[in-house]
């Protein structure tokens, strides 16, 4: 049995997120955890006083934030008929970091984007490359603005590396209940050859599994993140699967030059894996 655990972001609706988690709990039958997360103000000691009416009223404001979003969960997911489980801190450490730690009972992450967040507000906010990178499991990014998020029609984004291997593997239920799959690599021209050698692998391999899928080598013609976008687009895809690696931090994505803006910020789902 599959169990989601379904990341909402405090001090905002999330109602795409729990659109897609609902369809995918009906899906699975899948049991689901919410979860959410904050930091409190951060006090830094030396010439500067914080007044304590300020400190009590973020307490309330995060009391507050939490109490909503787990409403907002239970609502969503009133009439689901698996277990439903919630979980929340308040902690001064990385966000990502507790994330990743209670990921270690689910199979499957959903977690949103907003693209129109500040970049300095770490309280409320997760790192999602820190988060991916520190996993452990498959995840799907919802952007926020998606008019409804779907997963009929999947593209993967293909390089022939463990990540992208990797990501296909997690990403087999999912396809499995597709209703159009592609393959996609991009390569230069002397590397054609070699990339319709791996599709056909690929789709071989996919086809085993009962899944069928449409090879696409794509000659490269300019930025492979910008060519990926354009043939997500062509092929009406709702959501594209990649392999993501990095180092530290999450920098880069498996398809050599598809960034972490493309896929986090599309306005399309996005399936990866570390």
């Amino acid at each position: 049995m599959l169990t989601l655990m379904v990341h909402l972001e405090l001090g905002h609706p999330n109602t795409k997120l729990l659109q897609l988690a609902v369809d995918l709990a009906g899906q699975f039958n899948a049991d689901v955890m919410g979860i959410a997360a904050c930091q409190p103000l951060q006090i830094i000691y030396g010439d500067s006083y914080v007044p304590g009416d300020v400190i009590e009223q973020d307490r309330e404001d995060i009391e507050k934030e939490i109490r909503e979003a787990e409403i907002e969960f239970r609502a969503a997911l009133k009439n689901h008929r698996g277990n439903l489980e919630w979980r929340s801190t308040v902690t001064l450490g990385p966000l990502a970091r507790y994330l990743a730690d209670e990921a270690r009972c689910a199979d499957l992450v959903l977690t949103g984007v907003d693209r129109n967040r500040s970049v300095f507000d770490s309280s409320r906010h997760v790192d999602i490359g820190d988060l991916i990178m520190q996993l452990g499991r498959p995840a799907i990014i919802v952007p926020s603005d998606k008019v409804k998020p779907s997963l009929k029609r999947m593209l993967i984004g293909w390089k022939d590396t463990r990540e992208s291997r990797r990501a296909a593997l997690d990403a087999l239920p999912l396809l499995k209940k597709a209703d159009y799959v592609a393959v996609c690599e991009i390569a230069l021209e002397g590397d054609m050859a070699a990339a319709k050698t791996h599709l056909a692998d690929v789709v071989d391999w996919l086809k085993r599994h009962g899944i069928a899928a449409k090879p696409i080598a794509a000659l490269a013609a300019a930025d492979d993140a910008a060519q990926l976008d354009a043939l997500a687009a062509e092929q009406s895809a709702d959501v594209v699967i990649a392999g993501a690696y990095g180092h530290s931090r999450l920098r880069e994505w498996a398809l050599g030059g598809v960034t972490k803006d493309l896929l986090l910020r599309a306005g399309r789902c996005s399936f990866v894996s570390h």
